[in-house]
């Protein structure tokens, strides 16, 4: 009888340590899904540094849309849609639209030598530790969101834009 109690005792436990390895692994795969970030959200803050040293932080552009690009000098689509950011940027700044583009953990000396390359003027951060990335759920690269003035998510971008989609989009984050 002794036997059959420490074999029930056992059993018991390791039905209860069962149940709380399912339950974690559960709560672990539904918390990342419910924290995906979509349109209509609120747009996760960060601060970030450019390649001047300067600070960035996305909440102080309230009041002006905000196309946040994130991409890699080793992204082909990439490379071919910074030209035409860029002139959109020109375009766009003083109507109140803003570019940040976010560097994916790459060193300061290869970004810096790509955007002197193609002489880009917008800010261009540098997410060393691939927090912001993750804040956005990034994959795969160029992602493109388009912030409200209002600091809203209206849209998520994968892939590369040609420059009357640049244009399009930033049109419809202009301040009214």
């Amino acid at each position: 009888m002794n036997k059959k109690k420490r074999f029930y005792l056992r059993l018991v436990i390791l039905l209860v340590l069962f149940a709380a390895i399912v339950y974690t692994i559960y709560n672990t795969a539904t918390k990342d899904q419910a924290e995906i970030i979509k349109v209509g959200d609120k747009a996760p803050d960060f601060v970030l540094v450019d390649m001047n040293g300067k600070e960035h932080q996305l909440s102080e552009y309230k009041g002006q849309g905000v196309f946040l690009n994130f991409w890699g000098t080793w992204c082909k689509p990439c490379e071919r849609e910074f030209p035409l950011i860029d002139q959109q940027y020109q375009t766009y700044k003083n109507q109140g639209v803003q570019v940040l583009a976010v560097n994916i953990a790459e060193p300061k000396l290869s970004g810096q030598k790509y955007i002197d390359r193609k002489e880009l003027t917008f800010p261009v951060l540098i997410d060393h530790t691939k927090s912001v990335m993750r804040a956005y759920n990034i994959d795969p690269l160029p992602t493109t969101l388009l912030i409200s003035p209002e600091g809203k998510i209206e849209k998520i971008i994968t892939g590369q834009m040609s420059e009357n989609d640049i244009v399009a989009n930033m049109k419809q984050i202009m301040p009214k």
